[in-house]
């Protein structure tokens, strides 16, 4: 690698981890993140290690490892919004390293840097380590599992057994047992590509495999002490629930096939990821595809690959989104290091005549188009603060000035320019767009109203257990009244509900008594709409969330 490359590379590398890094203070505002912060705060206030609990209500949704370490978090920092990123971009950071060392191994250091930069470049990964659920866990633990399986397929190693198993054990108690598609998928896709029939009986094998149940041991415990020592509990409106059979198969599979207690009412299309990663890993999609054609076609003509493990994980898991019932657009996160490590040597090596004229044409429309895109909001949108926006443009200006002179080779200059403008649109996002969001979340200005120290002695409500964000920035635990139980609702203290617009308009249409504290205006859309966007019509789709409280449970 040239000295001259190697700056640009340092250079975006330290642009790409500040950009992804940027949001870790922003206010919450989507409603997960809201939920899996209040209860990791749950856990604080209830001093419990292993049960899960919202509203002061069993929880049986997701397994515990993240909340572990969020719950860690807070227990050093503090509760806040920052403690709650925190682990999250840790384990994002051990995702890069991952991905450069496994790319590094098999391609070259060049190319694994390409690999880094378009992983942390890739859209979804910029607004996932700002709207953090559960995705910068998993693309660490797979890549990291998938790396160190890699090296124990080569040679026995007990550092690599015991890495191995822990990295999967740890996926497994973050998202289920579905993720050994993609960690088991791509061995048997590397060993299978590779004719290496006999290794797949390697006593190695069946170690990691005991060792990975060995290690998932506390998530069996979590769920058997919570769940299945309690037949009586009600969940998921029924009683007899083994949270071990859930864990097993409702928790992904069950959802997957649309057939467990969470499940949607229309089936996914088969073209849902197709489409979604046209915005979620751009700049780089059109890329991936035209690198997964050519892969593909290499087998087919039995040309051998450089390894086999990206492309089999990947595609294993991508083909069982694509087929679920259950479809988001953030699931697909958690093979970003694979796809990665597929694109990147089509960003680098010699092409034929048409890929390199695809690869021009695939970025530079990116290069143009995410740059228009932020002019049109800012321009559209307003914000009352518009410093980091100049920041961004002076950021973004340089290294477009810095590529003709560091970079020599047309492909490399596109490259360049595709991850700056990248970045550029993640800065933006980060330093002000999401600030021009979070005035407009109205639970946020009902948990500080509430938290003033007048008020700080009365129980408190919500009407409807998605309230979340609500939950999270209210400085004590709240419980949940359903909205068809508030009539005959009675309590000894005067208490506080909060009530979103909805519910608001349940209660006038039912003639319920209460008394209006406080209004606050909301914009209670996750999806950032175009009308909202522009200052001129925000209001259009902004409406009202509500304190209030009811006469008769005493006198306020």
């Amino acid at each position: 690698m040239k000295s001259t490359s190697k700056i640009l590379y340092l250079l975006l590398f330290v642009l790409a981890l500040a950009v992804n890094l940027a949001g870790i203070n922003v206010k919450f505002f989507t409603d997960d993140p809201g939920l899996y912060a209040s209860i990791a705060k749950n856990l604080v206030y209830k001093k419990d290690f292993f049960e899960l609990f919202t509203y002061n209500l069993d929880w049986l949704d997701k397994p515990h490892f993240p909340f572990w370490l969020i719950l860690l978090s807070f227990k050093i920092f503090g509760i806040s919004v920052w403690a709650y990123r925190l682990p999250a971009l840790l384990f994002f950071i051990i995702s890069v390293l991952y991905t450069w060392l496994f790319t590094r191994k098999y391609y070259g250091w060049e190319i694994a840097a390409i690999a880094v930069l378009i992983l942390m470049t890739a859209q979804h990964v910029l607004l996932s380590n700002t709207d953090v659920r559960a995705e910068p866990y998993l693309m660490a633990l797979l890549i990291g599992s998938i790396y160190h399986i890699a090296c124990l397929r080569e040679r026995f190693k007990f550092t690599d057994l015991i890495l191995a198993a822990l990295l999967t054990a740890f996926a497994l108690m973050t998202k289920g047992v579905f993720v050994i598609i993609a960690i088991y998928g791509a061995l048997f896709g590397q060993l299978i590509f590779q004719k290496k029939f006999k290794d797949i009986f390697k006593f190695r094998w069946l170690f990691l495999v005991i060792l990975t149940i060995v290690f998932t041991f506390p998530e069996f415990y979590a769920l058997y002490r919570q769940f299945d020592l309690h037949p009586e509990k009600t969940v998921f409106g029924t009683h007899h629930v083994s949270g071990i059979k859930w864990f097993l198969w409702d928790s992904q599979f069950g959802r997957f096939v649309n057939t467990g207690p969470i499940n949607r009412k229309a089936s996914g299309s088969i073209f849902f990821y197709l489409h979604t990663l046209l915005w979620a890993f751009a700049p780089w999609c059109l890329l991936f595809y035209y690198a997964v054609f050519k892969n593909i076609k290499d087998i087919i003509k039995r040309n051998p690959l450089t390894e086999y493990y990206a492309l089999s994980g990947g595609l294993l898991l991508l083909l069982l989104f694509s087929l679920s019932g259950f479809q988001l657009p953030f699931y697909t996160n958690a093979v970003f290091p694979l796809f990665a490590i597929i694109t990147a040597p089509f960003c680098f090596n010699q092409l034929s005549n048409f890929g390199t004229k695809f690869r021009l044409i695939a970025q530079w429309a990116f290069v143009i188009l995410l740059p228009i895109v932020v002019l049109l909001i800012n321009y559209f949108s307003k914000p009352t603060h518009d410093l980091f926006f100049g920041v961004d443009c002076i950021l973004f200006g340089i290294v477009i000035f810095m590529v003709p002179v560091r970079a020599k080779e047309a492909h490399k200059k596109v490259f360049f320019f595709n991850c700056a403008a990248a970045l550029f649109v993640g800065f933006y996002l980060n330093t002000v767009f999401y600030n021009v969001i979070v005035p407009y979340k109205g639970e946020i200005s009902a948990a500080n109203y509430i938290n003033q120290k007048p008020l700080d002695s009365f129980p408190v409500y919500s009407l409807k257990a998605g309230n979340n964000i609500f939950q999270f920035y209210c400085n004590r635990p709240v419980d949940v009244v359903p909205i068809e139980e508030f009539n005959s609702f009675k309590s000894d203290k005067a208490s506080i509900f909060y009530v979103n617009q909805s519910s608001m308009d349940y209660l006038i249409q039912n003639k319920a008594e209460f008394t209006v504290l406080r209004s606050f205006i909301n914009y209670p859309q996750e999806n950032i709409m175009p009308r909202f966007i522009k200052k001129a019509t925000r209001h259009e789709v902004l409406d009202h969330v509500y304190l209030i409280t009811k006469p008769a449970s005493g006198n306020f």
